[in-house]
């Protein structure tokens, strides 16, 4: 019997044709639109989770108190508190790094670039694994380079400069002359991939910041506990900097912090838009409330004689829902499969554009709940149609015009 009401939902639709493309419509644009934000951000939380995972859960990262953003114009952080950090039990090697927006001047054209100063010595390994440094031709940073730097990605591979920067190029960064010993690998965000790195001694005379730390990566020790060292890190830096208990200029995050952090305030940002989205779905469900009650208005007294002839209440109720609900599962494959491809679409184009974190996941369980999504919302929709249809009297039915 199910079957034969499907088959009666399938000719009622293909009979109206135009109006079921025009009602399907809402339901496209809406499950396009929140499948296509789903799969990004399904896909964005895994790329910056294997990020997370390649740095390692015995990393530590001591930030000034605004973080990223602070410490590109005041830094916060001092040689005195690497000190601090260093003598502190557990930390095994701690590493500093020195950043700053500058002018760079190469071939006679000016741009201005984020300079980052890394160590040469033993403790800038943390900093290259942490951040995926790699050289594509030529050499990272050694312990006797001096004015020498390291070119991002972006800056050698793409149009940063209208001529291109090759190895043993020179560089002008506040107003010395370095010389180009290695271009790096794409690491995949656009940000650090069009980032400069010179020595850190060198940027200290170039920035004219002779003490001041922009941020430091550590490796705890193994045996100890990650959060343990955290706060007693925190403890020592609260005493030598003679700062209370909640109001520190620093912080001091793991790696698992970092994460949680990022899912929280991701999360949040892709709910507003999903939620955005989501007001085309309702605008559909509209639209297919709308349909079945001209529908059921326009098959009235088929309604009568389906009655007279032994359907019961619920009989024609199913009839309505399932063609209500297939309504909404026609506009959910073709908005899946939309979104789908908007997503990749969407990918394909960030890569190009450098932002390799971008990526669209496409999963079974995000077409399927798409799909059950978009039927279930075209029956809820039909649920108040199909009750006036189920209720219609037999007799009032086949005298209606």
């Amino acid at each position: 019997m199910i079957k034969d009401f499907f088959k009666f939902a399938i000719v009622s639709i293909r009979h109206r044709k135009l109006r079921s493309w025009l009602t399907v419509i809402g339901i496209v644009i809406g499950v396009a639109a929140v499948v296509s934000l789903i799969s990004i951000g399904q896909g964005m939380q895994s790329a910056i989770s294997e990020q997370f995972q390649r740095l390692g859960t015995d990393k530590l990262i001591i930030m000034p108190g605004g973080g990223f953003m602070e410490s590109m114009t005041s830094t916060g952080l001092t040689k005195d508190d690497l000190t601090v950090i260093r003598r502190t039990p557990g930390v095994d090697t701690a590493a500093e790094m020195l950043y700053q927006s500058i002018k760079i001047k190469y071939s006679g054209e000016t741009k201005t670039g984020l300079v980052m100063g890394l160590p040469t010595d033993d403790t800038a390994k943390i900093i290259e694994d942490m951040q995926g440094f790699d050289p594509e031709k030529g050499r990272i940073l050694g312990k006797n380079d001096v004015y020498a730097a390291n070119i991002g990605y972006t800056v050698w591979s793409d149009d940063f400069f209208k001529k291109p920067v090759n190895l043993r190029n020179k560089l002008e960064i506040g107003g010395k002359d370095f010389q180009v010993v290695g271009l790096m690998k794409k690491i995949g965000n656009r940000m650090d991939d069009s980032q400069i790195y010179i020595p850190i001694e060198t940027a200290r005379e170039v920035f004219n910041k002779s003490t001041d730390i922009s941020g430091i990566y550590l490796q705890v020790k193994s045996g100890y506990n990650v959060s343990t060292v955290a706060e007693n890190i925190k403890r020592e830096m609260r005493k030598s900097r003679d700062e209370k208990k909640g109001e520190e200029t620093f912080q001091v995050q793991t790696t698992e912090q970092l994460m949680a952090s990022f899912n929280t305030i991701f999360g949040i940002i892709q709910a507003i838009l999903v939620g955005i989205a989501s007001i085309a779905l309702l605008v559909g469900g509209v639209g297919i409330m709308n349909t079945m009650y001209t529908s059921v208005i326009e098959r009235t007294r088929q309604i009568g004689v389906m009655k007279a002839t032994g359907a019961k209440n619920s009989h024609v109720l199913l009839i309505f829902l399932i063609e209500s609900g297939l309504l909404g599962l026609i506009g959910g494959i073709i908005g899946v499969l939309m979104g789908l491809g908007m997503a990749k679409g969407a990918e394909i184009y960030a890569q190009y554009m450098g932002y390799s974190m971008v990526k669209a996941a496409i999963t079974p369980t995000l077409i399927a709940g798409g799909l059950l999504f978009s039927f279930g919302l075209g029956a809820i929709a039909g649920i108040l149609p199909a009750r006036q249809a189920s209720k219609l009297k037999p007799a009032d039915a086949l005298r209606y015009e």
